[in-house]
């Protein structure tokens, strides 16, 4: 499929560049990185694995940079991060506990439904407004749910962090981002403990990828702190439509099934954010 290894790797740290860039800035990174490993003939357990781990490394620059731009606030997003991991690594756990068919007939209708949100929401700036739940309720419930969803299936995580923090709490679109960005890193990191566990990572192509995510997050943190809100809600708006599409375009989806798609074998149904 390649002509070389070299060809490969270098594919790999493109695609580890763009999608972290991508994802630094709206999210849905694993639409790209999933596919490329798939693509290298790994099974989907380490796939999702090696993806976590290149993954990891987009989550945690984005923070960085978005730390010492002093855009971080250590009270809210700690606990949000470390709660984000245990939900995370919960999640990971309990794999196959949870229907799958149920969690792909959902998520898709729930993406366009935020797609549709952002688009027309009439508030969508970088200024904050007033929250409709506190902070701590929050952190203690949606953050490590939607830890434990990026554990145990994936697509939209980031989506669905910016969601509860621009609705809920008021941030703005930039700020948002910001703890998006940490909480994110909570459930890569988390989840990630436990594929590691299992010795399911791929560490050369991982390591490929991760240095193109390393150089990809920092150029989209600095993307999304010049632009905010006028880069960041047309972006999401756009992944979050892409997500919906990739997880529909699945033929073993249920909602495709219900409308007489051809059911036949997929090789996986997930991606990251």
């Amino acid at each position: 499929m390649f002509g070389s290894e070299v060809d490969l790797l270098v594919l790999l740290f493109v695609v580890g560049l763009v999608a972290a860039a991508i994802d630094a800035i709206a999210g849905g990174g694993g639409l790209m990185t999933v596919p490329a490993l798939l693509l290298t003939g790994l099974g989907p357990v380490e796939t999702l694995a090696t993806n976590k781990f290149q993954g990891s490394f987009g989550s945690v620059t984005s923070s960085v940079v978005f730390w010492r731009r002093g855009l971080v606030e250590p009270r809210i997003a700690l606990p949000m991060g470390v709660l984000s991991a245990a939900g995370a690594m919960l999640g990971a756990l309990s794999v196959g506990m949870i229907s799958r068919a149920a969690l792909e007939t959902a998520i898709p209708v729930m993406l366009i439904a935020i797609a549709v949100y952002f688009l027309f929401a009439r508030r969508m700036t970088d200024a904050d407004s007033r929250a409709r739940m506190g902070m701590g309720l929050v952190t203690a419930t949606l953050v490590p749910a939607i830890g434990f969803y990026d554990g145990i299936f994936g697509p939209g995580t980031g989506t669905f962090f910016m969601l509860a923090f621009v609705t809920l709490l008021g941030f703005g679109v930039l700020r948002a981002t910001v703890h998006t960005k940490v909480a994110n890193a909570g459930s890569n990191l988390g989840s990630l403990a436990v594929f590691w566990a299992m010795g399911a990572i791929d560490f050369k192509l991982g390591l490929v990828m991760a240095a193109g995510a390393f150089t990809g997050a920092q150029l989209g943190s600095r993307l999304a702190m010049r632009f905010g809100a006028d880069l960041i809600r047309p972006l999401l708006v756009v992944i979050c439509c892409a997500l919906a599409i990739k997880l529909l375009a699945d033929p073993k989806n249920p909602i495709r099934r219900m409308m007489g798609g051809e059911a036949v074998p997929s090789q996986l149904a997930t991606s990251q954010q």
